[in-house]
């Protein structure tokens, strides 16, 4: 939303950082404080005009309201899952749209947030790599989808931990992720996110885990594959990136804080890696890395050639792997009726369709 009679080439507020912040306040020749009471006003009271930073006086407001504009999404559509999930289509000043998506799970609310729209990568079960890539998102659209959810929750609801699971390759677009976590994870101004409860999620860049290391926050890595010409077959542009036997080199190289561990993703896909020699292949893999494994029964989409396993296939899988000392889990699949579970979003505007829970979903 602009500010009412801004020009186009009005300075984004949200789209400066701290340091681009200082220097735009210092030009404008206000007192340096201005910063802090600035930032707090757009990330903790996630205001869209700048009228609303009544600390600010009025000359001031009104020097800020002719030179910068607070640019937050044009419009937000929510579609509502049977399960309480709920997808957040963002429209963005350029036309496009990005997807984010609110989980409800116990005492817990999950924000899945995009770091892309589209994907550059190709993964053959994930209905984003379908669309190719769009563009990356910059670090205040990351953070817009956030502060958009914020606005969006129910009486009484709080969001509890952040994953960059949603659309795009994170570590694809690492510097404006990197900026979007230390906007996220500030405690001064920003929204005060602790990193162990923001999880960062990739299919595979290997070179790059090294970065994530440094935000402190936790990392995901999707494996979902136990050969190389597996691998190669199901998530070709990755593979091409980096090998899983290179992928798994870096896991064990990967820092790990005291109390922490990594998480292996694993998407079963019926017939294709969910035998029980995969498993036995998946142990070996993983083996004196310390690590939880999530697997994710694949969540189908219109036009795709996978098949989600059967749920006694699913816990077979669980069993072999838990029979072996990992810490298995079965994920939970969320909002499959409106497209916003794992693997599905990219559908802007998704076919609603009644579907009971599994016996497995029914458990999780």
């Amino acid at each position: 939303m602009r500010d009412r009679g801004a020009s186009s080439v009005n300075t984004n507020l949200l789209a400066l950082d701290a340091q681009n912040m200082a220097q735009l306040v210092q030009q404008l020749r206000l007192p340096a404080y201005r910063t802090g009471q600035i930032m707090r006003w757009l990330y903790q009271r996630r205001a869209r005009t700048v009228n609303q930073m009544t600390d600010l006086s009025r000359k001031e407001r009104s020097l800020l309201e002719s030179t910068t504009t607070i640019q937050r999404a044009e419009a937000c559509t929510v579609y509502r899952s049977a399960d309480g999930t709920r997808k957040l289509v963002l429209a963005l000043d350029d036309g496009l749209a990005v997807e984010t998506v609110l989980i409800p799970h116990d005492d817990r609310l999950t924000l899945c947030v995009s770091t892309q729209i589209g994907c550059t990568l190709d993964c053959g079960f994930c209905l984003t790599g379908t669309l190719g890539l769009k563009r990356n998102l910059k670090p205040h659209e990351i953070v817009e989808q956030v502060l958009t959810a914020q606005d969006h929750l129910d009486r009484g609801e709080r969001i509890t931990n952040l994953v960059f699971m949603g659309m795009g390759e994170p570590l694809a677009n690492l510097d404006s992720l990197s900026e979007a976590i230390r906007r996220l994870a500030n405690k001064t101004w920003g929204l005060g996110w602790s990193p162990r409860r923001i999880t960062v999620s990739t299919a595979g860049m290997a070179s790059r885990l090294k970065d994530i290391a440094a935000l402190g926050v936790n990392l995901a890595v999707s494996l979902n594959a136990t050969t190389e010409s597996q691998r190669a077959q199901l998530m070709p542009a990755v593979h091409g990136i980096a090998s899983l036997k290179s992928l798994v080199a870096a896991c064990r190289r990967y820092p790990l804080s005291p109390g922490r561990r990594l998480t292996f993703e694993y998407v079963l896909l019926a017939g294709v890696n969910d035998r029980e020699d995969d498993a036995r292949r998946l142990v070996k893999l993983v083996h004196g890395v310390k690590c939880k494994i999530n697997l994710i029964p694949f969540n189908e989409f219109p036009g795709c050639v996978y098949h989600r396993p059967l749920d006694k296939e699913v816990l077979a899988f669980q069993s072999l792997l838990r029979r072996a000392g990992l810490d298995v889990f079965i994920r939970m699949s969320r909002g499959r009726d409106v497209l916003g579970a794992c693997g599905q979003l990219g559908n802007l505007v998704p076919v609603r369709t009644a579907r009971a829970l599994t016996q497995i979903e029914s458990h999780c």
